[in-house]
C-alpha cells in the first residue's frame, strides 16, 4: 500500500500539531514496514523527524513552488499532481486539511481534526484566521472519506460545529512521545536541573503562552499564602507573558514565576519528572498531550473540569472549574500536603497511560485505512 501523509507540520511546527504529526509518522512507519509511506512537505526546517524507516519517502515540491509563497500553493492544490505520480492509495491530512482537487488524483482520504476551538470560543480568534480555518475544516470534512476525531470531545463537537455524520468519524486517541517512557537517570536529572537552573521543588505548565491556556488561574490560586512553590512556565507566546507578568508584579508573586521558551525536547522529561506537580488548567482542548505526557512520566496532574480532560487524564488526575481560583488553590494544597496522596496519583497515572500505547495507536489507525480502502 501506498500511503501520502501531510508531513507539513512534522517538519515546521514546534507544537502541538507537529507532536501528533511526528508520532503518528514514527508509529505507522515503525509498525507496518511492508507499506511504503510517502511524505509530503512543502520544507524542511531544523526539527528532527525520527530517523526515517527505509519504507519511507519524502516528497518536496520543485521548480517554482519550491519557494515561498508558492510552496504554500503547492500544498494547497498543486500536490494533487505529485500524490497522482506517486501512486498513492490513500492519503492522510493530519491537520484539518485536504488539498483541493484530491479526489482526481484517485486516492482514498483521511483527515484527523484535533479540536473546533475557534469555533466553540470564536472570541479567542481574529476575525479573518476564524474564517479560513472554518473553510479549511469544512473542506477537510466533505472530502475526506473517513475523518478521524482524536477524542470523544472533538467527534463530538464535529457533529455539533461542523454537521458531520457520526458514522463517518472514527475515534483514535494520541500518543506522546516514547522519550516520556524511558527511566532517566539520576545524573541527566540533576544535569537538566543544573541547566535551566530549577528549584528543589516546583509546579510547572507545558503549553503555548496564550490565554486559552489560562495560565492566569494559577497565578491567581498562587496568592494563596500558603502556597508557596514556584511555577516554571514552558512555551512561547510573548504577548500573553507580557500580561501574565504584569499581573505577577501586581500580585506581588513575580519572584515565583520562571519562563523556559527554549527547552530542548530531550530536556523535557527530566524537567516534568523533577516537577513536584504538573497544572493544566486550559479552557478547551482536542485532546491535551501535556497531562498524558505527565501522567507516563510519573508527575501528579491537576487540569481542568470538562472538555477532554477526563479522557486524557482518566481517574489518574484531579479536576478543578477552570474559573475557580479557591478550587484550583485548595487542590493544590490538597495535593502538595499529602505524599501518601502524591504516590496513588503518580501510580494510578502510569498505568492510565499505558492505554496510549504505540502499538494500540497503530492498529487503530490501519483499522481506519482498511475501513477506507475496503469500501
Amino acid at each position: 500500500m501506498n500511503i501520502g501523509i501531510d508531513a507539513k507540520r512534522a517538519y515546521c511546527n514546534y507544537r502541538g500539531l507537529g507532536n501528533y504529526s511526528r508520532d503518528t509518522i514514527r508509529i505507522l512507519t515503525n509498525y507496518f514496514p511492508e507499506e511504503k509511506f510517502y511524505l509530503f512537505t512543502p520544507q524542511i526546517r531544523d526539527i528532527i523527524v525520527s530517523a526515517l524507516q527505509s519504507n519511507s519517502t519524502v516528497i518536496r515540491p520543485q521548480g517554482l513552488y519550491s519557494h515561498s509563497p508558492f510552496s504554500s500553493l503547492w500544498r494547497t492544490s498543486s500536490i494533487c499532481k505529485d500524490i497522482k505520480h506517486a501512486e498513492i492509495d490513500l492519503y492522510h491530512g493530519l491537520s484539518h486539511e485536504l488539498p483541493y482537487g484530491i479526489r482526481k488524483t484517485g486516492a482514498k482520504t483521511v483527515v484527523t481534526m484535533h479540536d473546533v476551538i475557534f469555533l466553540k470560543n470564536p472570541e479567542l480568534f481574529p476575525f479573518f484566521d476564524r474564517h479560513l480555518f472554518k473553510k479549511k475544516y469544512l473542506h477537510g470534512c466533505e472530502m475526506a472519506d473517513r475523518i478521524i476525531a482524536i477524542s470523544q470531545q472533538t467527534q463530538s463537537d464535529l457533529i455539533e460545529y461542523i454537521g458531520v455524520e457520526a458514522d463517518k468519524i472514527d475515534i483514535v486517541y494520541q500518543g506522546c512521545n516514547p522519550i516520556f517512557r524511558h527511566p532517566i537517570e539520576e545524573k541527566v536529572l540533576e544535569q537538566v536541573k543544573k541547566e535551566y537552573h530549577l528549584p528543589s521543588e516546583y509546579m510547572l505548565i507545558v503549553c503555548a503562552i496564550e490565554r486559552r491556556k489560562n495560565h492566569e488561574l494559577i497565578l491567581k490560586a498562587m496568592r494563596n499564602p500558603k502556597i508557596e512553590l514556584p511555577l516554571v512556565i514552558v512555551g512561547r507566546g510573548e504577548e500573553y507573558k507580557k500580561e501574565l507578568i504584569e499581573m505577577a508584579e501586581k500580585w506581588k508573586i513575580k519572584k515565583r514565576l520562571i519562563f523556559l521558551d527554549a527547552v530542548k525536547t530531550e530536556a523535557l522529561p527530566a524537567l516534568y519528572k523533577l516537577a513536584t506537580l504538573f497544572v493544566y488548567p486550559s479552557l478547551f482542548e482536542g485532546f491535551g498531550i501535556p497531562i498524558l505526557e505527565a501522567l507516563t512520566i510519573g508527575t501528579p496532574v491537576i487540569t481542568s473540569k470538562g472538555s477532554c480532560f477526563k479522557e486524557t487524564g482518566g481517574d489518574a488526575a484531579l479536576y478543578v472549574s477552570c474559573d475557580d481560583e479557591e478550587e484550583l488553590s485548595s487542590t493544590i494544597l490538597q495535593v502538595l500536603e499529602n505524599k501518601n496522596l502524591q504516590e496513588k496519583m503518580i501510580q494510578d497515572g502510569y498505568k492510565h497511560a499505558q492505554l496510549f500505547s504505540d502499538e494500540a495507536i497503530a492498529q487503530n489507525l490501519m483499522n481506519v485505512y482498511k475501513k477506507v480502502l475496503s469500501c
